[in-house]
């Protein structure tokens, strides 16, 4: 049976543990998901929930960028102030909703992958500070991942990741790469999904572990 939804992760290791308190001090009250677990230890299946609760309108585009921001900086110190620019810069989630518009109702074919992506580029239509390809491929990865469908699906592309890919995936190893790059990884990872028949976050996640 096919899911709509994000779910769990069986692959994934550990959680990220964050000092929630700093973080509540710093976000707006506004952009702060209620549901994201209190103790600080935080899931992928945690920010999938706020996604899944965006997609179906009761998360605002701001929540969804905090859950995914807390998760994605983790335990860095700097990582509050940066989410506090990224949010500031778009106070009405209206940019962030624009890119993300095709992730939302069906599972994204490539056309609407590419677009996402090109828009979190462009400053002209959803490119907010501190929110390179590293961040908002996890916002991309969150809300259009679709558990149990297979195929080219969103995937996170950061600098650990892309480290640690072979060259046959078709990303370099710097900072800002396309979305013609994105989408060669993500056609290399869903093959690999299917040789391995894993999920192909699953694969995402072994390439940033090195297994």
């Amino acid at each position: 049976m096919q899911t709509t939804k994000g779910g769990v992760a069986p692959e994934e290791q550990a959680p990220v543990t964050v000092r929630v308190d700093r973080w509540r001090a710093r976000v707006p009250p506004d952009a702060w998901p209620d549901t994201l677990p209190p103790s600080g230890e935080i899931w992928r299946r945690d920010v999938f929930a706020v996604a899944d609760a965006y997609r179906a309108g009761s998360a605002s585009p701001r929540q969804l960028l905090t859950a995914v921001l807390v998760w994605g900086y983790g335990p860095i110190g700097y990582g509050p102030w940066r989410a506090t620019k990224s949010l500031g810069a778009d106070p009405d989630g209206k940019r962030l909703a624009y890119a993300l518009e095709g992730l939302v109702a069906v599972a994204p074919d490539e056309e609407v992958l590419r677009t996402a992506y090109q828009r979190f580029r462009d400053p002209d239509q959803a490119r907010l500070p501190w929110l390179g390809p590293g961040l908002f491929t996890k916002v991309l990865y969150f809300v259009g991942y679709r558990r149990g469908v297979g195929g080219v699906q969103p995937l996170i592309l950061d600098r650990v990741v892309a480290g640690q890919l072979p060259a046959e995936a078709g990303v370099g190893r710097r900072n800002g790469w396309s979305s013609e790059q994105w989408l060669a990884y993500l056609r290399w990872a869903a093959g690999q999904a299917q040789v391995r028949r894993v999920e192909p976050d699953a694969v995402e996640m072994a390439v940033a572990h090195s297994r």
